[in-house]
């Protein structure tokens, strides 16, 4: 599917709201058998009992209709909405959904149980509150995602979205994650921002500054608490931070994997500068920290355009070890083997 919305069905197609357990209807046991040859001698066939929805199998049949071969209703009577619920949540059932699957998924499937006429065509969109389209081939968010008037959570990692249309997210989003797409351009975006959001995820994008870091301030995110920049091409620290002193309630920001983390003094000038910071680059701010790096704000000078780079190497392995061959005598005549090994860092 090339758009959010075409994912959107898809996604519904594969969770099967309509097929047992869920659907509209109640659901009785039905037992069906087929004649296996006339005057064989042979005696009557066992019954498999399977399951169907009861307003499908009453609208099937009418009034005067005589039942047709081994085909019977029997009294057990229907399953329960409790009977039901557990064929979906315990994990050794076939009707169970994978350990890895979404709150959203466990949540839509018991609907379809419990009030099914709530998943009825446009009805679907007052439930869904979260979206979590992963690794689907999406390229567009389109208009449609409008329909969703009271989702808060939109997930689109690992798709191929470059441009992001502000005016086609719902007001109510509260968490944005984009990672691992190929954004390069905010301005599409920030033409008109939800206004709740508290969490924008933009990492592992194609984000360069200093153009893009002008719509990194308050007037497009006044709520905003987290924001995630990870493993872009991010090289302008002073103008970055110039922006993001602006968002009085930013608390999380990651920033690794950009090359102005390569700064020597990138964390202490970040630390410093943003007194309202809680965790940079996933490692929490102590006060300690704070201190050590108090008035480092002040002396921008201290940034300089050029890099430090620390290279360890723990282990390397497929390599001869030098201990394993004996010294050559003085004056003997053996071979003398020599190896050189290149290494080389790409930036």
């Amino acid at each position: 599917p090339g758009s959010v919305s075409a994912a959107f069905q898809e996604y519904l197609r594969h969770l099967r709201l309509q097929d047992f357990p869920c659907g509209l209807g109640s659901w009785v046991r039905v037992w069906r058998g087929t004649a296996v040859g006339r005057g064989t001698g042979l005696p009557l066939p066992l019954l498999s009992p399977c399951l169907q929805n009861k307003s499908c199998l009453n609208a099937r049949r009418s009034p005067r209709a005589e039942p047709v071969g081994l085909e019977e209703a029997v009294p057990p009577g229907e399953e329960t909405p409790e009977v039901l619920l557990e064929l979906l949540r315990d994990q050794h059932s076939p009707w169970a959904l994978p350990p890895d699957c979404s709150p959203q998924d466990q949540l839509l499937r018991e609907v379809a149980v419990l009030a099914p006429e709530l998943l009825r065509g446009s009805r679907v969109f007052q439930v869904v509150k979260s979206l979590r389209i992963l690794d689907k081939g999406v390229e567009e968010v389109d208009e449609g995602l409008l329909r969703f008037q009271q989702l808060e959570e939109l997930i689109l990692s690992a798709n191929h979205i470059s441009r992001v249309t502000s005016a086609h997210l719902p007001r109510t989003l509260k968490v944005l994650e984009l990672c691992y797409n190929a954004v390069g351009d905010l301005q599409d975006l920030c033409a008109r921002p939800p206004p709740e959001l508290q969490h924008l995820g933009l990492g592992y994008n194609q984000l360069c500054g200093p153009s893009q870091e002008k719509h990194l301030t308050v007037g497009f995110w006044p709520n905003l608490v987290s924001l995630d920049l990870s493993f872009n091409s991010l090289t302008d620290l002073l103008g970055l931070v110039s922006q993001l002193s602006t968002l009085q309630s930013l608390r999380i920001l990651v920033l690794q994997g950009n090359p102005l983390a390569l700064i020597p003094t990138y964390r202490g000038f970040l630390v410093d500068s943003l007194p309202k910071l809680s965790i940079l680059d996933d490692i929490h701010i102590w006060p300690d920290e704070r201190q050590q790096f108090h008035g480092l704000a002040r002396q921008p000078e201290l940034i300089r355009s050029e890099a430090r780079v620390v290279v360890s190497i723990g282990e390397m392995k497929g390599l001869p070890d030098p201990k394993a061959f004996q010294q050559l005598k003085v004056g003997s005549e053996g071979p003398v083997i020599t190896y050189n090994y290149c290494v080389t860092y790409e930036f």
